[in-house]
């Protein structure tokens, strides 16, 4: 690296700058006056909820409207963000940087009682300012934390959009930067087509605001989720049909599965008597869903994230590691929530937990039996009679 981008990447240009805040203003204003549904959150500790306006697709919709109208008007370069990419990172960076450090302030500041606002201080400022002191500090009315993972999601595919702009003005427009741009234009406008989903989700009703999710959401989901696009943008992967065909099935099998068992997982939290797969949901004391993904595995909304994510890098075929950071970041990201949560949910649930995870041995259990009778079957061996575990009588 150069000495000049060096100082793109430490120095932010105004004309990025200007971007970022034309960008964060228009979804400000789109968030507080478009139609949309309000959607109430989860019930908070002191028995409040929030409500959300989840207008975040028709926002996103009026947004490409009017950038394009700019293009087509020349008021606009559509290579406006691909051409400062590494000031826009900078910019979103530093902004990071600064929100959390006010966020401190007035979490230090804050005297309110509520579940939303209520300080959650440790003394240590680093701490603090890394994990955030109240869970939904809000801004002239607008929720900050749901603010920014909308602004992430959107500044993705606009990244992506000026990727895809800058790749046809070189005339090296690819059938890899067509998949992947396909796939995450998809996946950012199905978030958004079931953004009420969010609102049910860890981050939001339980990770403090600090720079931990902040930075997560402005800088590292469109900066990083994007690598892809910008790695096709002076690379070139040669794709065989089959190769094609098999990395649509990767995204289409990732796309059921996240898609599917999130929504089973919203919708029975909004209600536990919820159909799943057309059926009453089981559930294990009261509390925890073991029907439908939920009854396959815990996490097999992980699995669909990962595939998803793997199915944005195959485009660009296997000649280098970079465009698979992504995936490799996640699973490493995945396996490490995967712990955390095991362990919060055996200290929030306890016995109920227990009692999930030995109804997960025993349907284990069963399945192992079956197959070794079923082999035993095909073999012509005799079945033993009594001889067998005493978890089948109990079941």
């Amino acid at each position: 690296m150069d000495l000049d981008s060096l100082l793109q990447v430490l120095i932010p240009s105004w004309e990025a700058v200007a971007i970022l805040f034309v960008f964060f203003f228009y979804l400000a204003i789109a968030g507080s006056v478009l139609p949309g549904r309000i959607i109430p959150g989860v019930i908070l500790s002191d028995r409040t909820r929030l409500h959300y306006r989840c207008n975040g697709l028709l926002s996103l919709l009026l947004l490409v409207a009017l950038l394009g109208i700019g293009v087509k008007m020349n008021y606009i370069s559509p290579t406006a963000i691909s051409d400062r990419g590494l000031e826009l990172l900078s910019a979103t960076f530093w902004f990071s940087v600064l929100a959390t450090f006010l966020l401190c302030i007035a979490g230090y500041s804050s005297s309110s009682q509520s579940s939303s606002l209520k300080p959650r201080a440790t003394g240590n400022f680093i701490h603090d300012w890394w994990f955030g002191i109240q869970l939904n500090p809000h801004f002239l009315g607008i929720d900050l934390k749901f603010f920014f993972v909308r602004a992430g999601m959107m500044g993705w595919l606009l990244i992506n959009l000026s990727v895809l702009a800058r790749s046809v003005l070189n005339a090296t427009l690819s059938q890899s930067m067509i998949l992947y741009q396909t796939f995450c234009a998809i996946y950012v406008i199905d978030y958004f087509v079931h953004e009420e989903y969010m609102t049910s989700t860890w981050d939001i009703i339980a990770e403090r605001l600090g720079f931990m999710l902040v930075f997560g959401d402005l800088v590292w989901i469109p900066f990083t989720f994007s690598i892809q696009g910008w790695w096709l943008l002076t690379n070139r992967a040669e794709l065989t049909t089959g190769a094609t065909i098999a990395n649509c099935l990767v995204f289409l099998i990732g796309y059921l599965v996240f898609r599917g068992s999130n929504k089973q997982k919203h919708m029975f939290k909004k209600n536990s008597k919820a159909l799943i797969w057309g059926k009453p949901p089981k559930v294990v004391g009261g509390k925890l869903l073991a029907s439908g993904y939920w009854g396959i595995a815990r996490h097999c909304n992980y699995l669909g994230d990962l595939l998803l994510a793997l199915s944005f890098s195959l485009p660009c075929g296997i000649s280098s590691p970079i465009p698979y950071f992504y995936p490799m970041y996640l699973l490493i990201l995945l396996i490490w929530r995967e712990r955390r949560d095991e362990a919060r949910c055996a200290e929030k649930y306890k016995d109920i937990w227990a009692e999930d995870k030995e109804s997960e041995g025993l349907k284990e259990d069963k399945d192992l039996l079956a197959f070794r009778e079923l082999k035993l079957r095909k073999e012509g061996i005799p079945l033993p009679g009594k001889e067998r575990p005493c978890f089948l009588e109990q079941a």
